[in-house]
């Protein structure tokens, strides 16, 4: 869930964010049910709040 202090991110930011994944990755994992929850905006592009991006990102962590 989101809160004001939360922000949306572009598809281009979240790459970044991810260290460069590419953008025919990022659709990849999108396919297979992997990425980050996205919203679709009515113009049909994609947006991750921070937040889902951060929770997506922890839920990857691996035990040492």
């Amino acid at each position: 869930m989101s809160s004001r202090s939360d922000e949306l991110l572009t598809v281009p930011q979240v790459l970044a964010e991810l260290g460069g994944v590419s953008r025919r990755t990022f659709y990849r994992w999108r396919e297979l049910g992997r990425a980050p929850v996205c919203v679709q905006l009515p113009n049909l592009e994609l947006r991750v709040w921070r937040s889902d991006l951060i929770a997506w990102l922890d839920s990857r962590r691996e035990a040492a």
